[in-house]
Order: structure tokens, then sequence, then C-alpha cells
């Protein structure tokens, strides 16, 4: 059963309008302002909001533009119902990112209509791809088929990358969208002393060199191939022209690109208040996390010990003096340059809280 989350001060119209989405088959949830409609959108995380404008304690738009902030919440279908009618209004709510509006007083079947409309839509773009070449074009088809888009240009194109070759380089403006297909890249930023530090990790599935080209600034990092890669290459144009189609996809687009942006965050206040040690076993658990299954062999996993320094931001003398430490308490082994992890809760328990 789809769940609405409806958003209403006006408490007789709150009701009847809770009791047409009912009678439809809805389950409905309902706030009677906007803060209490905040909290159980947080909350509740349902299917499609319907939400007035003219509130107290915080307008349909302050709600609007909190949910939009959510990652949760972002890609939740999103319904004005309000007794404006002025294009200003109208035009301020699109420009926010509402997918509908409905003025009162309204029809029914108007109602239904556009609910129906919007979870149809959403429930297309909510569909889980794969990791790869064939889940991303599955998304642009059905991007295409939702809003009814020109095919996108013949300039996407899949190029082949050896080891240790750059991508794109920190100062160069940004003319693609980068789809890791097959192989590692790592990302990284180059200190007045030439020193390393390794930003990003990535495998295949993942998005490279977006946040600039959202931007439009120059790349304040370099990406580099760790081992040989194939990324599907996506002309920015394309790109820009697929997230400006319309909220639902944008929003949903944004979203798969954004599943790296939490983890630099964390990875941030690590190195700014972390211990080497618990900035060596975070650093381990990332690089055990991203590349398991790609680098590891019988023995162990294989990385280098100038990047593995460089993603823990220590020197690489401090890093081979740590990892002998992690040895000899057990938590790791390593034969031949190779790592084992021997205990991954006694890793996690020392990033976390340093013992």
């Amino acid at each position: 059963m789809k769940t609405i989350l409806l958003i209403e001060d006006n408490p007789d119209v709150r009701e009847n309008t809770a009791e047409i989405l009912e009678l439809a088959g809805y389950k409905v949830h309902k706030a009677e302002n906007g803060k209490t409609g905040v909290d159980l959108a947080l909350q509740k995380t349902p299917d499609l909001i319907i939400c007035d404008i003219m509130m107290p304690e915080l307008d349909g738009y302050g709600v609007l533009h909190i949910l939009s902030k959510s990652a949760d919440t972002s890609t939740i279908p999103f319904i004005f119902l309000t007794a404006k009618t002025e294009k200003s209004d109208y035009r301020k709510g699109m420009n926010l990112g509402a997918d509908d509006y409905i003025t009162k007083p309204f029809d029914e079947t108007d109602l239904l209509n556009a609910v129906e409309i919007r979870l149809k839509k959403s429930e297309k773009l909510r569909v889980e791809y794969k990791n790869d070449i064939s889940g991303f074009q599955e998304f642009l088809k059905k991007a295409r088929s939702v809003e009814k888009m020109l095919e996108l240009s013949d300039g996407i194109k899949v190029v082949h990358f050896k080891k240790k070759q750059n991508v794109y380089t920190e100062g160069h403006y940004p003319y693609a969208l980068y789809f890791l297909n097959k192989g590692n890249v790592k990302t990284y930023k180059t200190n007045e002393f030439a020193k390393e530090y390794i930003t990003g990790l990535f495998k295949e599935g993942d998005f490279l060199g977006y946040v600039s080209l959202l931007e439009n600034t120059a790349y304040i990092e370099t990406s580099e191939t760790l081992t040989e890669s194939e990324l599907l290459v996506i002309p920015k144009e394309d790109f820009l022209k697929l997230i400006s189609s319309s909220h639902e996809v944008s929003n949903t687009f944004i979203k798969i690109l954004s599943k790296n942006v939490k983890e630099k965050e964390e990875r941030l206040l690590q190195l700014a208040y972390n211990s080497v040690r618990q900035r060596v076993a975070e650093a381990l658990l990332m690089i055990f996390d991203r590349y398991e299954n790609e680098l590891q062999t019988k023995d162990g996993l294989q990385f280098s010990r100038e990047d593995f320094a460089s993603v823990a931001g220590t020197a690489i003398e401090t890093l081979i003096r740590t990892l002998s430490e992690f040895k000899d308490e057990k938590l790791i082994d390593i034969q031949s340059g190779k790592i084992k992890m021997l205990s991954r809760e006694k890793v996690q328990r020392l990033a976390r809280q340093g013992f």
C-alpha cells in the first residue's frame, strides 16, 4: 500500500482530503503544520507528499526546501495544495522543485489523477539499477521514457585506460562525466611538497568528476587509474540535459552521484581529529570495503603502501610501523606485502574508539 503524507493546517480540508485518499486505497499520514510535516516525512519516508502552502510555523515552501536537502526525502514526489492561484506563486513552487500544483477547491478526480501520475513516474525512477553500463543505460532509458526526452547524442562512448593513467587532472575544466564500468580509480590532491593525499577510491559502478561538472568549476583533484579500467564518458551537454529534464530525474540522478559525499566528509573529520592508529584502521577498512573482491588474492589484498599512506593521511614510514603494530596485535596478517584482515570487528572498534 502506497503511503501519502498530507500536510494541511485547515482541519476540515485535511480530514476531507485524507478520506478521499484513504477510500482510494492509500495509507495517509496527517500533519497539521509544516514543522510536524517535516518530522513525519523524515520518520515515515512516504511515497508522496501533498502540502498546503500558507501554514503557521513553517509554510509549504519551507517544507519543500528542507526536505529537498535530505537524501532520504529529496526524491519523494511533492504536490502543492493551495487556494492561491497567482502565476508567481505557481512559479515559485515549481522553481523550488514541486512536481505538481493543485488549487482549492479541487475535484476529487483531479486530486487522484495527479497522485496516480506522480506515483507512477516516481516508481519508474526508483528502480534499483545494476552498477554497470547496462544498468546506467537502463536508467537513461527510463528517464527518457518518463519525460519524453530526445535521444541523448551519440557522444557517449566507452574509453579504456591503462594502469596509472590520468582520467582528469586538477585545474582543468570538465567536459564530461565519467562512469567506471571496470577497474579501480583513485582521486588525489598534491600539496606544495608534492605529497599526495587520496580523496577517494572508486570501483565498478561509481561516477567520477561530477562535482566540478555541476559547479562549472575546474577540477580540485586529479583522478588516476589503479588498474586497467574501462569508463563510460558522458559529454557535459548530455549530462546537463538529463538532470535538467525534470525534478524527478535530477533528484534521482543526483542521489546516485552523491553516494560518496558523506564518506568524504567523515574522512575529513577523521583526518582532523583521529589518531594515526585510528586513521590507519579507517583506511584499512575503506580499502577492504572498496577493493576486497577486485584486488584480493589467496594470500591477501595487494595495495601499494604509497597509496595506503595517502588514504590514511600519514607518512609511509608511519604507516608501515602502524601496520606492523596491527600485525603484532593479531588484527591483520602480512605475507609478501599482501594484507589479510584477521579481525574486522577489532579494526572497526579501533577506528571508532582508538583502542
